[in-house]
């Protein structure tokens, strides 16, 4: 008797998913939407080993089979799992395939399971490499370097037998009082895009049917607008329009569709009271129906069982998940109860049948019929180098007096000083799994290794992170005085502790007051933006004595900073640099590297200023009575040790026909249109320019235009006195906007396209389209 078609690993991967729905009965199909396990009740370590529980082979049994288990190696305080109970790297392809081979051997048509894990910033697995956090990672505006990294990470993955990785991507910090800013790129669509592009190819490989063994397949969450909550609060509703939505809220999550990308998460928060994993408009509407995505959707955790509360009962609220185009469930208790929503007639079964297929999908392109077990093999190294070069390119230089830094020969004594300075925890960020013991250089090791011979490094933590204790000021405030400078190195921490409370969900619970050391991550908002009453006190104190300071800010959001020139000769943010971001900083200080980082965000006065995104709509606001409207420091600054001055952009020709560029280019009979601008390196230090390109409506256009838009960024390389040509093409994608058809298209009207090292600091050429274009997404 020959295979049967969905065992032929020949046979194209839609015959193959047709073959093996017609032989699945109903409750199988219900299994494999499901994911309601967490991992780590999956096994149980004993003394002679990692085992199989009870829990997990019941509910393989209930279905006869499993969709999709998540978290099988994570391992934080949430999920309980320490270094003494998790699966470290040499055990994480044997348990993965313990699990892999009791799912096909003991059902009936032996389907693997999907084995899915969190790398937001690398593997949240022990022993898995971390990276910066995404807004440090967007502060290099280098999205090959990511690319690279994120590589390594999915081999790493893939070396412990896992399939799938969890991504934030498509989330943008609008208001950085939201917890889980950390987890953006940063507050513009053209960069996030960018981005989004970077981790699919790097995760998933070249496009095509099949996903290698050495990559993974990537979701990306969270689609979508949930860095558009009312107040920057978790999973609170959105107020956005239909126009704010396409304009800026769904283009990362259109270049990752365009990638390749296997799947994305329905995100918590609703538009116009529709949750997100229910709205059909937007999971079917525009993902599949416009979009043409094939991939699967998967819901956030326990976000189903909240519809329980629009639709009625479980089965209900299941149904109106599955027919608004949710395909996977995580961890709720509406999905298993679709067996009864069909045979109540809530929802069809050829419903059920298509978020089965596109799950079913994924595991033949991933190869999982032919090769489900990963065997033994080493684990995959991870990308430690990669993460140390990404924290370097993302420290951000804010603010300089032109002689404070690099530090110079006739420094003796630095004073490292500050709750930051000494611990790696607070310096890694959210959803990170415990580190072993020597991993990681902090701010002060890194400053230690990296002194010159014969200087002196000190430390004192002078205040805690959080709260308002002064006792331990004066002290710091001498050591301080007794140094050549103070490094003062304050920010936030999104470290989760043994003791932090968390949801169901895994964000956590923190009251009031802040009760721990957190003020960033998931379910970590924050009503003000400004430093804590004692870092302020702390920096004041060091200020004071009249060391020179130097203010190094680690955080997974902007704080608002007040003006800090009368008190620092210095100000750099490192965000969250990860695990050896301690050498990336000290290296930047002591000039062994320059300071490249440009912001992703536009970093506030105050939080009662807020929004001051640089992209706002262009109404010509003057600012508040008692502050200005503009951001502190503006959308793609950062500063150098060198000086760049930049000459006023050339256009090519200076009008087009938008009928020139409806077929992508603007190579029409005046030739290409092309933007070109003189970058000069006019002082005595070498330098890695990041040169920005904005455009910005002038006249024309059905919709009110924005203040300026991001359409391109290039990095040139300056040694000292040079100068160089920088040429931007400027086609269908610089100059489209959004219609009144939600689709983008070149319309006509005057357009300044605009050159500069940051948004603020620009200077423009005059263009004119004069010829309406037809629309294309």
């Amino acid at each position: 008797m020959s295979e049967p078609i969905f065992r032929d690993p020949t046979a194209p991967v839609a015959g193959r998913v047709r073959d093996l729905l017609a032989r699945m009965t109903l409750t199988e199909k219900v299994g494999q939407v499901n994911q309601r396990m967490y991992g780590w009740d999956a096994y149980e370590r004993t003394s002679a080993g990692h085992r199989l529980t009870e829990a997990f082979r019941a509910e393989v049994a209930a279905y006869d089979g499993m969709g999709a288990l998540y978290g099988l190696q994570r391992a934080d305080p949430w999920s309980g799992v320490t270094a003494a109970t998790g699966i470290g790297a040499a055990d994480g392809a044997r348990v993965s395939d313990d699990v892999q081979r009791h799912v096909v051997e003991n059902t009936r048509l032996g389907i693997p399971v999907l084995l899915v894990e969190e790398m937001p910033h690398g593997l949240q697995a022990l022993d898995g490499t971390l990276l910066p956090v995404n807004l440090a990672v967007g502060a290099t505006w280098n999205p090959e370097l990511y690319e690279e990294a994120v590589a390594l990470a999915a081999a790493q993955l893939r070396s412990r037998g896992g399939h799938v990785a969890l991504v934030s991507a498509l989330d943008l910090v609008r208001d950085p009082r939201w917890g889980r800013a950390e987890e953006c790129f940063g507050e513009d669509p053209y960069l996030a895009a960018r981005f989004t592009e970077a981790l699919v190819r790097g995760v998933q490989g070249p496009p095509g049917e099949r996903i290698g063994p050495e990559r993974a397949a990537v979701v990306l969450k969270h689609f979508a607008g949930q860095g558009a909550t009312v107040g920057g609060r978790n999973s609170a509703a959105t107020e956005l329009g239909a126009r704010e939505l396409h304009e800026i809220h769904l283009e990362a999550a259109l270049a990752g569709v365009r990638a390749g990308a296997a799947g994305v998460m329905a995100a918590y928060n609703e538009f116009d009271g529709v949750p997100c994993a229910a709205h059909r408009e937007l999971l079917t509407g525009i993902l599949r129906e416009r979009w043409g995505f094939t991939g699967l959707v998967m819901a956030d955790g326990l976000a189903l069982d909240r519809l329980v509360r629009l639709a009625g009962d479980p089965v209900a609220a299941g149904a109106t998940a599955l027919k608004a185009g949710t395909d996977l469930s995580l961890w709720d208790d509406c999905f298993p109860r679709l067996e009864e929503a069909v045979r109540r007639g809530l929802v069809d079964e050829r419903t059920l049948d298509t978020a089965v297929g596109r799950v079913l999908a994924l595991k033949f392109r991933l190869g999982l019929f032919e090769h489900p077990y990963t065997g033994e093999r080493a684990p995959s190294p991870g990308p430690e180098r990669l993460s140390e070069r990404i924290a370097r390119e993302s420290v951000t230089l804010l603010t300089h007096d032109g002689v404070t830094l690099p530090l110079a020969g006739g420094v003796r004594r630095v004073a490292v000083i500050g709750p930051n300075a000494d611990s790696l925890p607070q310096q890694i960020g959210d959803y990170t799994a415990p580190q072993r013991p020597g991993t990681g250089v902090s701010v002060l090791d890194g400053f230690r290794a990296a002194a010159p011979e014969g200087v002196e490094v000190v430390h004192a933590r002078g205040s805690e992170l959080v709260g308002g204790d002064l006792s331990a000021v004066p002290g710091a405030a001498g050591l301080a005085a007794g140094a050549d400078v103070a490094v003062v190195v304050l920010g936030g921490s999104s470290a989760r502790a043994s003791g932090t409370r968390f949801d169901a969900n895994g964000a956590a619970v923190v009251a009031s007051g802040n009760p721990v050391e957190m003020t960033c991550g998931e379910g970590v908002d924050l009503a003000g933006l400004g430093l804590p009453e004692g870092q302020s006190a702390l920096l004041d104190a060091v200020a004071a004595t009249g060391t020179p300071v130097v203010v190094v800010l680690v955080q997974g959001r902007p704080h608002a900073l007040p003006d800090l020139s009368d008190r620092a000769g210095a100000v750099l943010s490192a965000w969250y640099p990860g695990p050896w971001g301690g050498r990336a900083v000290a290296d930047v200080v002591f000039g062994a590297a320059e300071p490249v980082g440009r912001l992703p965000v536009s970093v506030p006065r105050s939080a009662a200023q807020l929004p001051v995104f640089y992209n706002g709509k262009d109404h010509g606001y003057r600012g508040y009575v008692d502050q200005p409207a503009t951001a502190r420091h503006a959308f793609g600054h950062g500063m150098g040790y060198t000086t760049v001055e930049y000459g006023e952009p050339r256009l090519s020709r200076s009008s087009v026909a938008a009928a020139e560029l409806a077929g992508g280019t603007s190579a029409g009979a005046g030739g290409p249109l092309l933007c070109t601008v003189e970058v000069h390196n006019t002082g005595g230090r070498p330098t890695r320019e990041t040169v920005q390109l904005y455009v910005r409506r002038v006249v024309g256009g059905t919709s009110w235009p924005r203040v300026r838009e991001l359409r391109g960024f290039a990095r040139i390389v300056l040694g000292p006195g040079e100068r160089a040509e920088v040429r931007f093409p400027v086609g269908a994608s610089t100059l489209a906007s959004v219609t009144r058809g939600w689709e983008r298209a070149v319309e006509p009207g005057e357009f300044a396209i605009e050159t500069g090292p940051s948004s603020d600091r620009t200077r423009g050429a005059g263009l004119l389209v004069t010829v309406p274009a037809g629309g294309g997404a």
